[in-house]
């Protein structure tokens, strides 16, 4: 009995393991997919067009990596197109993808926050309570 018991939970670990996720980080532009899957930036100078566009957003590591940003919606992540940013989150070990909870632009030589979840989630309650009677 002993090893039956062993052996399911050391298969429901391995089930398990790909879909757990540790907090990280990623850091590098934001760029659009069909760029990143084409092999090419985002063009500097035509954000606007390409954000117009473009439907999904990624982040495009020095190592030609890229990661979905699921949570966040695009007009957030188009804002900082061919911007140098850092996306704090859950990075998932089974998809290229980052839950975030905090994006940051460098600039001026510091990192500033643009964008938290618990920011989004402010406005969310107090749209309810504008809402609910």
């Amino acid at each position: 009995m002993k090893r039956i018991s062993l052996f399911v939970f050391a298969f429901s670990i391995f089930v398990l393991l790909p879909t757990w996720a540790v907090a990280g980080s990623v850091e590098g532009s934001i760029q659009g997919l069909t760029c990143v899957t084409q092999g090419k930036l985002c063009p500097v100078g035509k954000e606007d067009p390409m954000a117009a566009i473009e439907k999904v957003f990624v982040v495009l590591t020095e190592g030609k990596k890229y990661y979905f940003v699921p949570n966040v919606d695009r007009a957030v992540l188009a804002r900082h197109i061919n911007e140098r940013v850092r996306v704090t989150g859950k990075v998932s070990w089974k998809y290229p993808s980052i839950e975030a909870t905090k994006i940051e632009v460098f600039t001026k030589g510091a990192w500033r926050t643009t964008w938290e979840f618990s920011w989004e989630e402010k406005v969310r309650k107090s749209l309810q309570e504008i809402t609910t009677p």
